[in-house]
């Protein structure tokens, strides 16, 4: 099927946009690549060190430079349950590396911070940052000079971003991806959120609202719930830097460690080529940057990419801007529900056909380019088959050519909505996004006065006193990313959605994040120029009018003269948590459309 027209006039001028960038990046790489041993122009000394713990045969096999070398960058703790599934991977991995004819060594590791801990702290305002840390991080990994391929384990929400911009930094080397899958499904997401509100109310206590997480999040594994961390499998999928169909297989089956092998030989495979086509800077290209962003609208994924994508792009020379999110999102119909998008989690979508049937309604419809690299070599059509064991061994087999569950996922020609679910907000206060694809038609235009709270913590205690039973638009300024670090404001969910159960219309607009599980309520999120900029949003005082619009992509204020006004300036204490130690660099810091990045 050939690409739709308008997906090949945007993708030709996000090429154009970014000709000089990606020359200059595409340039770097070839300075960069050799296809010899990088280790050959290491001194005797120099790689002596590089292998001194390693086994005898391992030592003996780095030493000669004949065979691939990989690079093991590891996000692992065991504080994050997704993370935890990567403790035993290192010796898996260098066994399977070894029967491959290679050898593995760990390259280094990377913070993997969770925001799910962190959710309302004051550890929330270092989340963003980290992904730029990891980025650093895997950079200094990779920087001996000892390996001939990268091998990343990351799952959640800013270490998948953080690894890729790293390693396009290394884009002269092949790369991939090893996820680790979500765990088993717990209680329905539908009884998660209903505890969640009853708690809120004051109806239950902690013991019966941990009781309700604990049976949700319950074991190793990805979280089960459409939030960032999954959509960053969907991401590393449908752009062809994992294998196909592996995202979303349960830890600790048979599958699971047969998948881990195979990224292993693909790799192997990959290195052994010693070719330039097959390195990560040259496999990311504008097509795939493309694919990545369609992926994310049919599936109604994490608002967070909107930050995430623009910054990997960047790292790989290319120029991604919210108007091609928001005119993608045209084009593309949203193909998915799943929490909090719907009842469902991953593991339902995956039994549904998962990305394999995503990704063929897709290339059916002319709505992703197929004719891009992958770790799997040339096009996109590998990525609609999934894998087996039939025999004992590993298979890719024709994936389904249906979906096995129209209330989960749908054909191109029965979507759910005919658009995908980001829209770009533009209007006297600034430019924001919001996430369309769980708000309910009648809730996408809401006009009222606002309420300005300087911390989600006083809207929560507002709504506690019952102060907000009424119609407003929650306004949280001073929480960007040169300001705060622009923490997530996921706690004021279950409050501002019993407002709207009890039949108030309430929005909120915002200079910080809501969350990869942004719900039903109206949210003009990442809002800039931020408060800390003099940006407008500073200006607005309780009880002007705002109207948040996303049926017409406006956010505004309709109280004249409002942005004459004098810029407020709120002071931000950092003195916990390690947070004064990124002073210097939040100021350093890109807007929200550049990815809120440091590079």
């Amino acid at each position: 099927m050939q690409i739709n027209r308008k997906i090949e006039e945007i993708t030709d001028r996000i090429r154009s946009r970014s000709e000089k960038e990606r020359n200059n990046y595409l340039k770097k790489i070839e300075s960069n690549f050799k296809p010899l041993s990088y280790r050959t122009e290491l001194s005797c000394g120099n790689l002596a060190h590089g292998f001194a713990g390693c086994g005898e045969k391992d030592k003996n096999t780095i030493a000669q430079g004949k065979l691939p070398n990989i690079g093991l960058v590891t996000a692992y703790n065991d504080m994050l349950s997704a993370h935890k599934t990567y403790e035993d991977y290192p010796k898996l991995l260098r066994k399977f590396a070894n029967e491959c004819n290679a050898t593995l060594q760990v390259a280094g590791a990377t913070p993997a911070m969770c925001d799910g801990v962190t959710q309302g702290k004051e550890g929330m305002d270092l989340s963003l940052l980290s992904r730029d840390v990891i980025a650093f991080s895997t950079a200094i990994a990779l920087s001996h000079d000892m390996f001939d391929g990268s091998m990343n384990l990351g799952i959640c929400d800013k270490i998948v971003p953080g690894l890729m911009i790293g390693n396009l930094s290394f884009g002269h080397l092949p790369g991939i991806f090893v996820p680790g899958g979500p765990m088993e499904s717990g209680i329905p997401n539908e009884e998660k959120a209903r505890i969640r509100q009853l708690f809120a109310e004051g109806k239950i206590g902690r013991e019966e609202l941990l009781k309700g997480e604990s049976d949700s999040y319950h074991s190793p594994g990805t979280c089960t719930f459409y939030g960032t961390a999954n959509s960053n499998q969907m991401l590393m999928e449908i752009m062809g830097l994992q294998l196909p169909g592996s995202s979303f297989v349960n830890p600790g089956t048979d599958l699971r460690n047969a998948l881990n092998n195979e990224a292993v030989s693909t790799l192997v495979n990959n290195i052994n080529e010693k070719s330039l086509e097959h390195t990560i800077g040259f496999l990311v290209n504008e097509k795939t940057i493309v694919n990545g962003i369609i992926g994310l609208l049919a599936t109604g994924g994490s608002t967070n990419h909107t930050l995430h994508i623009p910054a990997i792009a960047k790292a790989a020379g290319i120029i991604i801007d919210w108007d091609d999110f928001s005119e993608l999102s045209e084009i593309v119909p949203l193909l998915c529900r799943i929490y909090p998008n719907g009842a469902a989690d991953v593991n339902h979508f995956h039994a549904s056909g998962g990305m394999g049937y995503l990704i063929r309604t897709l290339l059916e419809s002319g709505l992703l380019h197929e004719d891009v690299m992958t770790v799997k070599g040339k096009g996109l059509s590998a990525y609609t088959k999934e894998p087996k064991i039939i025999n004992g061994e590993l298979e890719f087999v024709n994936g389904s050519e249906q979906s096995l569950n129209e209330s989960i996922l749908r054909s191109v020609k029965n979507p759910f909505s005919p658009s995908g679910g980001i829209k770009v907000l533009k209007g006297n206060i600034g430019t924001s996004v919001i996430k369309t694809s769980a708000v309910d038609r009648e809730n996408l235009i809401v006009e009222a006065e606002a309420i300005v709270f300087d911390d989600q913590d006083d809207l929560i205690k507002a709504f506690k006193n019952d102060q907000l039973n009424k119609d407003f638009i929650a306004v949280i300024p001073f929480q960007g990313p040169k300001h705060k670090g622009m923490p997530e404001l996921h706690k004021l969910t279950p409050s501002l959605t019993i407002l709207m159960k009890r039949g108030y219309k309430v929005g909120l607009v915002t200079d910080g994040r809501m969350s990869g599980a942004s719900g039903k309520v109206p949210s003009a999120i990442h809002l800039y120029p931020e408060a800390s900029e003099g940006g407008n949003i500073s200006k607005i005082q309780t009880g002007d009018l705002i109207r948040l619009d996303a049926e017409n992509g406006v956010v505004e204020c309709l109280e004249k003269g409002f942005d004459k006004r004098a810029t407020r300036i709120v002071p931000y204490v950092h003195e916990s948590h390690g947070r004064e130690l990124f002073t210097k660099l939040r100021t350093l810091i890109s807007s929200s459309e550049s990815g809120a990045s440091l590079f």
